[in-house]
C-alpha cells in the first residue's frame, strides 16, 4: 500500500504493508477559489443563531476582527475581503476596525508573517497586530469562570462595540474542536486565564480530548469566558478538505453556530479502527501545522488514541521552524522518566509551555515516539525523550525492533482526523 504523508509544503510517500489501516476523514472535497469565496459570502448572508452581520454592525463606532495565527490554515485572504466588504456596506470605516491576530500564548507575528495571513493590501490598509498574553496593562478583568479561572482579556476586544472571530473549525487535541470560544479563550486572553485553562487538572480530565465538548471542563470553561466578552457575537468560520480548501464555511453565533457545525463535522472525521496499532505513522497534515514541534504534538497525541501500550507512534513533519517553543523543549528534557516530568508540572504549574509537554509526557508514559523531521537536530530530539530517524524507512526499520509489526495505522491527515478504536 502506498500512502503520501503531507510534509511542509511538499508530501513523503511511503510503501507500507499490504494490511495497513488507513484512518482518512470522509469529508467531499473542497470547492476552488472562486466557489469558495461564493460559498463564505452565502454563509454569512445566513448566520444561524443570530441577527445578520450588517444588523449587528449598524451603529457601531469600533468593530474587531479576530483571526487566527500563523500556525492554522484559516483562508483569511478569501474571508476577510468579503467580511470587510459587508461591514464597509454599512458604514463601517476602515479606522473603525482593528484586525487582532489571537495568538494566545505564541509569538508574536512579524510583518512578513502578518502579509503571509492576510496579503498586503489588508496590511497596508487596516490596523492589524498580534494579541501579547503578557501584556498585563491591555487587559482588562472580567471576573471569575465556575472553573475557578479569573478572566483577563484584550482591552481592544473588550471595548469594542462588536467582535467577529473569523477562524477554522477542527478537531482539538484537549478542546474537542478548534474555533469559536477559542478565538477569545486562548486567543485574545491574558496569561494567566491561559494557563488555568490548559492546567494540569484540566488536561488531566478523560473528557478533555478531540471530538468532545459536552462535559469537557477545558471547552466549558472556554465557553464562560467567552461570553464574558458580551460584544463577541459574531463568527466566520470554515471547514477545510486535506487539501485545505473550503468544504463548508458558517457564520453566526459563537456558540450555536459553532456546536451545529461540530456536530455535523463529527459525521465525517471520527474514523473508527478495528485494533489497536503496534505502529501509528501520522502526520501533522502538514503546513503551516507542522512548522514546529510544538504544534506537531498535535499528531503524536492524535495517534497515540489508537495506538497499543507498549506500541510506537511514527511522526512525520517538517518542523521549519524547530521546537520554537523552548520551554516546551526544557520541560521534556527534565527527565528520562515521563512520570518525573508529570509529577514536576502538576507541583510547579504554571508553566510556560506545560499543555502540550503534559499531554506528550503522558504519551510517552504508554508509546515510543519517533520523529522524521529535518527541522531539528537529531540530539535536540533525543534530549526530549524522542527517538529521531531520517526517512520513514528508517523509522519503521527502528519500529519494528521495539514491537511486531503486525498492526499498522497510517494517519496522513493527521489531527483533522479523530481515530477511534473499536475495542476501547
Amino acid at each position: 500500500m502506498r500512502v503520501r504523508f503531507p510534509y511542509g509544503m511538499g508530501y513523503i510517500e511511503a510503501e507500507l504493508p499490504e494490511n495497513t489501516f488507513p484512518v482518512l476523514s470522509r469529508l467531499p472535497p473542497g470547492f476552488d477559489e472562486s466557489r469558495a469565496r461564493s460559498v463564505i459570502d452565502e454563509a454569512i448572508r445566513t448566520p444561524i443563531g443570530s441577527e445578520p452581520l450588517e444588523n449587528l454592525a449598524k451603529g457601531c463606532r469600533s468593530i474587531t476582527i479576530l483571526i487566527t495565527d500563523k500556525t492554522r490554515p484559516t483562508p483569511n485572504k478569501l474571508i476577510l475581503p468579503i467580511l470587510l466588504r459587508r461591514l464597509h456596506g454599512v458604514g463601517i470605516k476602515k479606522e473603525m476596525v482593528k484586525i487582532i491576530i489571537a495568538t494566545g500564548l505564541h509569538k508574536p507575528h512579524t510583518r512578513s508573517e502578518i502579509l503571509e495571513l492576510v496579503g498586503e493590501e489588508i496590511v497596508d490598509e487596516y490596523e492589524i497586530y498580534s494579541h501579547n498574553a503578557e501584556d498585563k496593562d491591555n487587559h482588562v478583568y472580567l471576573g471569575k469562570t465556575s472553573f475557578n479561572n479569573k478572566v483577563y482579556v484584550n482591552r481592544d476586544v473588550v471595548r469594542s462595540d462588536l467582535v467577529v472571530g473569523v477562524g477554522l473549525l477542527e478537531p482539538h487535541h484537549f478542546a474537542g474542536y478548534s474555533g469559536g470560544r477559542k478565538l477569545i479563550l486562548p486567543g485574545v486572553s491574558g496569561a494567566e486565564t491561559i494557563w488555568h485553562n490548559h492546567g494540569f487538572k484540566m488536561l488531566s480530565h478523560p473528557k478533555a480530548v478531540s471530538g468532545v465538548l459536552e462535559g469537557n471542563p477545558v471547552h466549558e470553561d472556554m465557553v464562560e469566558a467567552a461570553k464574558m466578552v458580551r460584544s463577541y457575537k459574531f463568527i466566520v468560520h470554515v471547514i477545510l478538505d486535506r487539501e485545505k480548501r473550503v468544504v463548508r464555511a458558517f457564520s453566526g453565533d459563537p456558540y450555536e453556530a459553532h456546536r451545529v457545525n461540530a456536530e455535523w463535522l463529527s459525521k465525517y472525521v471520527v474514523v473508527p479502527v478495528p485494533f489497536e496499532a503496534d505502529i501509528s505513522i501520522v502526520s501533522n497534515a502538514g503546513y503551516p501545522l507542522d512548522r514546529n514541534l510544538y504544534q506537531a504534538n498535535k499528531g503524536i497525541v492524535t495517534a497515540s488514541r489508537v495506538t497499543r501500550r507498549g506500541g510506537v507512534v511514527i511522526l512525520l513533519a517538517e518542523c521549519r521552524d524547530g521546537v520554537e517553543h523552548e520551554h516546551f523543549r526544557e520541560l521534556l528534557s527534565m527527565s528520562k522518566n515521563p512520570e518525573e516530568i508529570l509529577r514536576y508540572i502538576e507541583k510547579n504549574e504554571p508553566l510556560r509551555d506545560q499543555d502540550d509537554a503534559q499531554l506528550l509526557a503522558q504519551v510517552l508514559l504508554k508509546n515510543k515516539v519517533i520523529v522524521v523531521t529535518r527541522g531539528i537536530r537529531h540530539n535536540i530530539l533525543e534530549e526530549m525523550n524522542l527517538i529521531p530517524a531520517s526517512t520513514i524507512e528508517e523509522a519503521l526499520e527502528l519500529a519494528c525492533r521495539y514491537v511486531e509489526c503486525k498492526r499498522i495505522v497510517a494517519i496522513p491527515e493527521g489531527p483533522y482526523v479523530i481515530p477511534m478504536s473499536t475495542l476501547q
